[in-house]
């Protein structure tokens, strides 16, 4: 198997760049470097960065789509770094050694930001080990249940990604729905069952269960009164 670690002199220049940039005041995550060929690296960059993931059509097409484009229209992917703990970034082999320095400043910057900066600060750091379980686990569902079933249902899943609103983890919206009144007068009313002009008939003609019943009805009234909330929101779908 090709060695894909970073050749000595790509090393030395990494620990320098390393000791500049903390010198700077950048605090990052290890960084382990990989040097690919064009297609195993637009490989990976198919698969989002990752080694390995589920099997899956779409893949192979947004792969398809990066080749395309470097091959005629001179797209290049010089470097690729995701935000796991201890980063990985990779190289595009065959660039010369000041592009290949530049990209590495470049990665170390990057990792400064996913490390520190506050929209990253709740993702999965383990992400790498994550996407390799998926995969595992997606294809003992393929060795039981078949691959085209298991494909039209990604498929469906896939269909909803650009529902769901990937601020939402990271936002603390307040309750949709108020605690005060929607009149500042409205007194609270309450159930009295139905007239009755003998007390020891009161039993028989408004039994705790009919009254019951009243208060449910009442409060779920209420509660219609106040499904909208008070300013507006974003909608956002759940499904993951």
């Amino acid at each position: 198997m090709k060695n894909t670690r970073l050749p000595p002199d790509l090393e030395a220049a990494r620990a320098e760049i390393e000791t500049f940039a903390r010198e700077y005041g950048l605090d990052f995550f290890p960084i382990l470097y990989e040097v690919l060929d064009y297609r195993t690296l637009y490989e990976t960059a198919s698969y989002g960065g990752f080694p390995i993931r589920y099997p899956h059509w779409r893949f192979g097409m947004e792969y398809d789509q990066l080749l395309k484009g470097h091959v005629w229209m001179g797209s290049t992917i010089y470097e690729m770094v995701i935000n796991t703990n201890p980063s990985y970034a990779y190289l595009l082999e065959g660039n010369e050694a000041v592009t290949q320095k530049m990209v590495m400043a470049h990665v170390t910057a990057h990792v400064d930001f996913f490390k520190n900066n506050l929209w990253f600060a709740h993702t999965n750091r383990k992400m790498l080990d994550e996407m390799a379980n998926h995969a595992s686990r997606i294809q003992r569902i393929i060795d039981r249940y078949g691959y085209e079933v298991v494909e039209d249902f990604i498929d469906t899943c896939l269909s909803l990604e650009n529902l769901i609103d990937y601020h939402a983890p990271y936002i603390k919206r307040p309750e949709a729905q108020t605690a005060r009144p929607i009149v500042e007068d409205e007194e609270v009313p309450v159930v009295e069952g139905l007239k009755v002009d003998r007390e020891y008939m009161q039993p028989y003609i408004n039994p705790p269960e009919f009254l019951d019943r009243q208060r449910q009805r009442l409060e779920e009234e209420r509660l219609k009164q106040k499904r909208f909330p008070e300013t507006r929101r974003k909608m956002c779908c759940s499904f993951c």
